[in-house]
């Protein structure tokens, strides 16, 4: 017959090691999320900031097209300087808040 084993009993500092383990990881997650809802709002940002000047540009040159009548289509022109405006205004946004962090 063999004799029965004590129950296992995990010594401390394996526990120890465990539980910081886990805290590590959570302290973590919580960090990535930050950087995760952070990326996305700049992500809008850097849209917004290039969709707005586009479309101003648009709706002016559409304006000046009705308006007055010239062998330039104002709208393309205006479309062009909109899209340059907004990557500036983007590029002025990111390197604004990358030297925030």
């Amino acid at each position: 017959m063999s004799t029965p084993r004590p129950p296992h009993r995990p010594d401390r500092h394996s526990f120890v090691d465990h539980i910081s383990e886990k805290a590590r990881r959570k302290l973590k997650a919580r960090q990535t999320g930050k950087q995760v809802w952070f990326a996305l709002g700049m992500f809008g940002m850097v849209g917004w900031a290039v969709a707005l000047p586009t479309l101003m540009g648009v709706a002016l040159g559409v304006w000046i097209d009705r308006q007055v009548a010239s062998q330039y289509s104002w709208t393309l022109m205006l479309l062009a300087v909109g899209v340059a405006l907004g990557c500036w205004n983007a590029w002025y946004w990111v390197t604004k808040e990358s030297q925030r962090d």
